[in-house]
């Protein structure tokens, strides 16, 4: 048998049923010539066959037909077509303000006047007086410096009448803060962080040409979500980790993880009457789409909404065994289980706050309007804007939840039989 980069080790032929896993400590290199035992490289694990045998085995069974049949389902769902209403296009321009002054008379108190250059579209140069609200009647007034969005009407018939205001041009801020955000990635996490924005990249591309899209041509909201959110996962995952055993592992503990959730959310929007008409937006999006079924959408929100936590506490068990593996090639299913287990209780204890809180903060101006009514706490609960986000972060927690054990599960069940492997390299020496 060809020799593997891991120390070798002694036969124990104690019993490892009550044992707790110990990490061994020496002095060894990891080449295999038996003079330590300390192994610490997690690549040593996703060489070793039992693993690759394993998740062959995993992957055959369960997670290709699974990604085959949401990459068949993208693509017969895949809108054809431009999804645009007519009725509610609207073009805008960008603009700088060079100065404000009080509107004319008739408008003074309501109004002020900016004179803006305009620095895009085809007026592009053109100084334009434009009419914004006043500075006390606005949280966030028009100065002189500023950019701005301007709203286009292109019937009108003269320039003073073609622009209006819109907002204001965040787009600096914003790129900003993205460059600031993308520098931190990759200065933290090198050549995994680029490639973690470049998954970040894709997840965008797919939530706005395929999932926003689909839902709109009128596909099922919920099963666009699980087959897009399975693809993005893949993506993310393999992508950002590899393809190994490890990103294997979790993708196979997200995908069950988010079945769950899938389930659990389709059940208790029944369960608790969530019409889906309390979301923002919910309105509007039936009265373009009157085919769209809202509860179905509001369940295809919780999934979306899941699975980047999903994918954190899926990607973490996974790497804790593969490193508890590592350091003591000799433990068994047992002990990685009870270990891996141990520190996903810690990670599910902030992670499951953390999402509450979310969508906690999500529902906080409405909490602030029950708060000012005074309005008994199970009269609060009871009302779908706010039962609405309890069950989306309850659901999503369960989720998150299940996640642990399944994925430390897995990935135990993919190494913990590497000690054999180990026993018998050292029977032969």
């Amino acid at each position: 048998m060809a020799s593997r980069n891991v120390g070798r080790r002694r036969a124990d032929h104690r019993s490892n049923r009550h044992r707790k896993l110990e990490i061994p400590h020496g002095h060894g290199h990891g080449h295999g010539h038996g003079h330590g035992d300390h192994v610490v490289d997690t690549s040593v694990v996703n060489s070793d066959a039992i693993v690759a045998r394993r998740v062959r085995i995993v992957v055959a069974a369960v997670l290709i037909p699974l990604l085959l049949a949401a990459v068949v389902g993208m693509i017969v769902m895949w809108p054809s077509g431009d999804v645009k209403v007519a009725s509610y296009q609207t073009s805008t321009v960008r603009g700088e303000v060079t100065a404000v002054k009080a509107c004319p008379a008739k408008q003074k108190d309501q109004c002020d006047e900016a004179t803006v250059k305009l620095t895009s579209g085809p007026d592009k140069g053109k100084v334009v007086p434009i009419p914004v609200p006043k500075a006390n009647q606005t949280p966030i007034p028009v100065k002189v410096g500023q950019s701005i969005m301007l709203g286009v009407d292109n019937g009108a018939k003269t320039l003073a009448e073609r622009y209006s205001y819109v907002d204001h041009d965040r787009t600096k801020s914003l790129l900003l803060l993205a460059a600031l955000f993308a520098v931190a990635v990759v200065a933290l996490s090198r050549w995994r962080g680029f490639a973690a924005l470049i998954a970040l990249a894709v997840t965008a591309v797919m939530l706005t040409q395929f999932i926003l899209p689909a839902i709109l041509k009128g596909e099922n909201a919920l099963l666009v979500a699980v087959v897009g959110g399975t693809v993005i996962m893949a993506i993310a995952l393999f992508l950002t980790h590899g393809i190994n055993a490890e990103s294997s592992i979790a993708l196979s503990g997200t995908v069950a993880a988010l079945g769950l959730t899938v389930f659990l959310g389709w059940f208790f929007t029944k369960f608790c009457q969530l019409s889906g008409l309390a979301s923002d937006g919910a309105s509007g999006a039936k009265s373009l789409v009157p085919d769209i079924d809202l509860t179905g959408l509001l369940v295809a929100g919780m999934v979306i909404g899941a699975l980047g936590v999903l994918d954190d506490v899926t990607v973490t068990q996974a790497a804790a065994v593969w490193e508890l593996s590592a350091a003591n090639p000799s433990a068994n299913r047992r002990e990685l289980v009870a270990a891996g287990l141990r520190i996903g209780r810690t990670h599910v204890a902030s992670v499951v706050n953390t999402l509450v809180l979310a969508y906690a903060g999500a529902a906080l101006p409405v909490l602030l309007v029950f708060a000012i009514q005074g309005l008994p706490g199970r009269a609060v609960l009871s009302t779908e804007s706010v039962a609405m986000e309890i069950v989306r972060g309850l659901v999503g927690s369960l989720g998150i939840i299940a996640a642990v054990p399944l994925t430390t599960a897995l990935a135990a069940m993919a190494v913990a039989d590497r000690s054999r492997e180990l026993v018998a390299d050292a029977e032969r020496i």
